[in-house]
């Protein structure tokens, strides 16, 4: 059974996913630094520093939401960085950012489906996600859409939450984080959903078996901060 945001409600995965980040949008940046104490600013220059040897030029940023990960991109010289998401509050928050930055002539945040992608196949030369895989209906569709628009020799960096398995940190991590962002957020449901969602993703091992069933060649995952997080890297 698909763990969904929002229990009492009878639209898709897809659906839900896209109204509880609208309705968390404006909030979001400051809880996703504040709960990980500025880690995930860490977490994401390590995955970006992952594409250093490759020096992509068209780069797809997955699940982009507010455009950090689009932004942190930038430090590979690319000629071009567009982030897709299929939450228009999120990508609001990140077209406003983007703006105030002046990067809207590299950067393109579009309202956009990573299990029905509109660009031809071989596209980009890279593609990121950040803590967004989880959140996929169909997880195997989307990581073999995201497959066919990289080119030959493309690479795939995804950063994503695993289950913790410190004490202290599976504490923090169900009990206490909920309770601060449904606070500041306002939203019920969306920062319960967050530790649902994350223990029931394949995490390790068994999420570099499905990066290999769909068609990716030599997955590998270094994980972070006491296995609280992972990073994903394979290739086509």
């Amino acid at each position: 059974m698909a763990v969904i945001p929002y229990k009492e409600n009878t639209e898709s995965k897809k659906e839900q996913v896209a109204t509880m980040f609208n309705n968390i949008s404006k909030n979001y940046d400051f809880l996703n630094h504040f709960l990980s104490l500025g880690i995930d600013i860490l977490w994401r220059r390590k995955a970006i520093g992952l594409l250093k040897d490759s020096k992509p030029k068209q780069i797809l940023d997955i699940a982009t939401g507010t455009g950090d990960f689009a932004i942190e991109a930038l430090k590979l010289n690319p000629t071009k960085v567009i982030g897709i998401d299929i939450s228009e509050g999120m990508l609001a928050v990140g077209n406003e950012k983007i703006k105030n930055k002046g990067l809207q002539d590299i950067i393109e945040l579009k309202l956009g489906d990573s299990e029905n992608l509109e660009f031809n196949d071989n596209t980009f030369d890279a593609y990121t996600v950040g803590f967004g895989v989880r959140n996929f209906e169909n997880l195997e569709k989307g990581l073999s859409e995201m497959l066919r628009v990289l080119k030959p020799n493309g690479t795939a960096v995804i950063l994503e939450c695993s289950k913790p398995k410190s004490a202290l940190i599976k504490f923090y991590f169900n009990k206490i984080l909920p309770g601060i962002g449904k606070l500041v957020s306002k939203d019920n449901n969306a920062y319960s959903y967050l530790p649902e969602s994350v223990n029931a993703f394949p995490d390790g091992e068994e999420f570099t078996k499905i990066l290999t069933k769909v068609g990716y060649k030599n997955p590998t995952t270094i994980r972070l901060m006491f296995g609280i997080a992972s990073i994903y890297k394979a290739s086509k």
